[in-house]
């Protein structure tokens, strides 16, 4: 006798949740990333808020395979990895009273940024400007957090999905939202958060407009293992004419590969030998371009040996490194020799920008990658996503105390005010960065070269830009 596993249909499940009971929640967080993770951990913490009602429902494995990163780490480390400014670190660690994995995350002291069309550099000195950091490492610090805290007022949801969104009264929009769920439960909340990344169904539901493109790029990340580790611990980026290449610390001997570029070329990146592409990272820090674009026409066509890459490379590169007015300067200037690649966890994802015309609607909240996106040569990312949770969760905090409903526009709407302008700015910059940088024009990359230089040399500014990578501009 056989038996066959029937799956339940979509709309059998949907059919199960419209008619079961609504439950009651405060808040509740679409999305268990690190910024639904932070909200949900610095709600529970707050003195004003740790009494509400708070439901967080992702689709991944969070109490399994995602918390189990905090007890039972891995050896190497994860290919998701991001640059952690130090505001945004001690608001996790101070305020939030997370426990961040030390030994797995790596601080960095400045960065060499260098134009990969001249010799045009410009170097930002800062003690811990920032940290490098597995994103396992900081949701599963959080999902630690959560679980001491051991708090009956939160409800976390896992291997879950949203099903749908609507009113409890249709006809009213500043009626409480009910959420449906795969699981069969439904939730009826004064406030949805969607922290919910790029395709966000709660900003759809919203029906708030978000602008912006994509840049025809794709970013290529990979764990690397170095010579020796490196003489000075900071981060290395070198604007080639196809996207930015940066070299970025972990501890020890590793380190982080984010290349930014074509798509062809990003194929060509994820296809050739782990070897190949150590040999290519280690050249696209110190060639010109007209090399690197040799070496990439040979790989493709396949004309190209690993053993003869690594000669021509090695050739070249010491003629590069006899033009020194003084070889010593080849450890401040060049990023420590990669030796490997693993080429497991070389992957790639495409390269965006949008910016949502509003965080904020009745009864929702848009925090992180729901509201915007922005490039990855910046590495901020994730760090404006942790400063929209700050921010909420401080105008959650005033509400509160207010005896405001904690999902009507007046309570929200100062959240909207205070992060909007910062992260406009900031995509803007990175944005305008990266077109600038993605020219060959000759009197643009004069233009460019000279602005640079002249970057150097203006201290003031220079510790403005300081500021702004490590987060205290914020």
């Amino acid at each position: 006798m056989s038996f066959k596993l029937l799956r339940p249909s979509w709309t059998l499940v949907r059919s199960l949740a419209s008619s079961a009971t609504p439950k009651k929640t405060d808040i509740f967080i679409v999305g268990g990333g690190p910024a639904g993770l932070t909200l949900a951990a610095a709600i529970r913490t707050s003195p004003y808020l740790s009494g509400l009602n708070t439901t967080l429902v992702d689709a991944g494995d969070l109490k399994g395979k995602t918390a189990q990163f905090f007890h039972n780490p891995p050896e190497d480390f994860s290919n998701r990895v991001i640059s952690l400014t130090s505001q945004s670190k001690k608001f996790l660690e101070q305020r939030v009273g997370v426990q961040l994995m030390s030994d797995r995350l790596q601080a960095f002291d400045g960065l060499y940024v260098s134009d990969g069309c001249t010799d045009a550099q410009l170097e930002l000195e800062k003690d811990s400007m920032g940290f490098m950091i597995e994103i396992f490492n900081i949701q599963s610090s959080l999902l630690h957090r959560l679980s001491g805290l051991q708090s009956p007022t939160l409800n976390l949801i896992d291997q879950t999905k949203v099903l749908s969104i609507e009113y409890k009264n249709p006809e009213d929009p500043q009626s409480w939202l009910k959420v449906s769920l795969s699981n069969g439960e439904v939730f009826e909340t004064r406030l949805l958060v969607g922290c919910d990344g790029f395709n966000s169904p709660v900003r759809k539901f919203s029906n708030i407009e978000s602008r912006g493109w994509f840049y025809n790029r794709f970013g290529v990340v990979a764990n690397m293992k170095l010579d020796f580790p490196p003489f000075k611990v900071r981060g290395w980026q070198r604007f080639l004419p196809t996207g930015p290449i940066a070299h970025l610390p972990m501890p020890g001997d590793r380190a982080t590969l984010v290349w930014s570029t074509t798509e062809p070329l990003s194929r060509l990146l994820l296809s050739i030998e782990p070897q190949q592409l150590a040999l290519l990272v280690n050249a696209a820090f110190v060639l010109d371009d007209v090399d690197m674009q040799y070496y990439y026409k040979q790989l493709e066509q396949g004309s190209i040996t690993t053993q003869e890459l690594q000669e021509d490379i090695a050739h070249r590169t010491e003629v590069k490194y006899g033009k020194l007015e003084d070889e010593t300067l080849i450890d401040e200037i060049y990023p420590p020799i990669v030796s490997e690649i693993d080429g497991s966890s070389r992957a790639r994802f495409p390269l965006k920008l949008s910016h949502a015309d509003s965080y904020v609607a009745e009864r929702i909240a848009l925090v992180g990658d729901a509201a915007h996106t922005t490039h990855p040569l910046a590495g901020q990312g994730l760090n404006m996503g942790q400063g929209d949770v700050e921010s909420l969760v401080k105008v959650l905090e005033v509400a509160s105390q207010r005896g405001l409903d904690l999902g009507s526009l007046l309570a929200l709407e100062p959240y909207w005010a205070e992060r909007y302008p910062y992260n406009n700015m900031l995509l803007g910059v990175v944005d305008k960065l990266h077109k600038l940088y993605s020219l060959d024009f000759g009197p643009i990359v004069a233009a460019r070269s000279m602005g640079l230089k002249l970057l150097q040399k203006l201290e003031p500014v220079k510790h403005f830009m300081i500021s702004s990578v490590s987060g205290k501009a914020r």
